[in-house]
């Protein structure tokens, strides 16, 4: 592998702990939301978080194309009134991730706060307790292998984009070039020595990225059980 550009797996991995981070910011309050709305909207709100998993990611990083174009209304706007550029940019791969990956984070927090005891909310509420106090410091800590289970799917999914950032990014080198689309570009020069080097990396850190969590969720069950 001495011949092989690790300047793609090193991107990859940024984007993917970036994509993470942000998530887990911004998707487990989305989780704690929609896990206790009482609004009748709240179909809506599942339906278009979970858009990503059935939509092609060519459609949805086509459209996401068109919406950060500067030749559009919103790209526009973007790049004249906050100076920022999302085609093919880290910036625009970085906010499409999100959005891509939105659902692998939401979906097993939002899950698990639903089946946890409403004593648990209740009581918080009762003491006056603020939201963020009850999701902080009583509610994720009791949900901690679906945590877990989100930010690691999370990361893995953004590991294995494509059709999304190469929509938005292109193949810029060292600029939106990761390792899915290094594995493409070799694979179209019939550089098949390059294009397994990058997929067995990719392929080692899958794998043990998961065993990872199936042995730390099944060592809280036995936990769980004993207690």
């Amino acid at each position: 592998m001495s011949g092989v550009d690790w300047q793609p797996l090193w991107l990859t991995l940024k984007l993917a702990t970036a994509t993470t981070l942000l998530l887990i910011l911004c998707g487990i309050p989305i989780a704690y939301r929609i896990a206790f709305s009482q609004s009748r909207l709240k179909p809506l709100w599942e339906t278009l978080v979970s858009m990503p998993l059935v939509l092609p990611p060519s459609v949805l990083g086509f459209y996401l194309l068109l919406a950060f174009s500067p030749q559009h209304a919103f790209g526009a706007w973007l790049e004249q009134y906050l100076h920022l550029k999302l085609v093919f940019s880290f910036a625009g791969l970085l906010i499409g991730s999100v959005i891509f990956s939105l659902p692998f984070m939401v979906q097993p927090v939002q899950s698990a706060l639903q089946n946890l005891p409403p004593s648990l909310l209740e009581a918080s509420r009762t003491l006056g307790k603020p939201d963020w106090y009850t999701l902080l410091r009583i509610l994720l800590p009791n949900i901690r292998p679906a945590l877990l289970s989100g930010i690691v799917l999370s990361f893995a999914h953004t590991v294995g984009e494509f059709g999304v950032v190469l929509m938005i990014g292109g193949n810029i080198p060292g600029v939106s070039k990761v390792a899915s689309i290094a594995i493409y570009d070799e694979v179209e020069s019939l550089n098949y020595a390059s294009a397994h080097a990058y997929a067995a990396v990719l392929l080692v850190m899958s794998f043990s990225i998961l065993l990872t969590v199936y042995i730390v969720n099944r060592r809280h069950a036995r936990g769980q059980g004993g207690a």
